[in-house]
């Protein structure tokens, strides 16, 4: 298991447009081997002292925060569709994305740990 996590500003009156916008996405990333999206939309997000979600990404008053995440089956599985999607010419098609994607954060992770919703602790890939 290999997840891509993104943290995104996007204006709050552009909730349906970014909706839209991430379900036609989740069709391409799936054309590429993506096992999952999650898109999550800020409901609570505390102010914090030093950083937090809205200070991570210069977010601006009238923004929400998009919290989500994508799994995919391995590292290099991830690295040949990022590769692939790059050249795909649908990608430049997709339309302009409803926020400012120069403050987006995206970073990809090594799960070390994990807990299924039953409880269980299964081993990690």
């Amino acid at each position: 298991m290999y997840i891509c996590g993104l943290v995104i500003p996007v204006p709050d009156d552009s909730k349906e447009a970014y909706r839209r916008w991430a379900e036609n996405s989740a069709d391409f990333f799936k054309d590429y081997g993506c096992l999952e999206i999650v898109e999550c939309w800020e409901d609570f997000i505390p102010n914090g002292v030093q950083t937090d979600f809205r200070k991570a990404v210069a977010a601006r008053d009238g923004e929400k925060i998009v919290f989500t995440w994508q799994v995919w089956s391995d590292k290099a599985s991830f690295q040949a569709a990022e590769e692939k999607m790059h050249h795909d010419p649908r990608m430049d098609s997709a339309g302009t994305p409803p926020f400012d994607a120069k403050r987006l954060i995206l970073g990809c992770f090594q799960p070390i740990a994990r807990m299924t919703r039953d409880g269980a602790l299964p081993a990690l890939c």
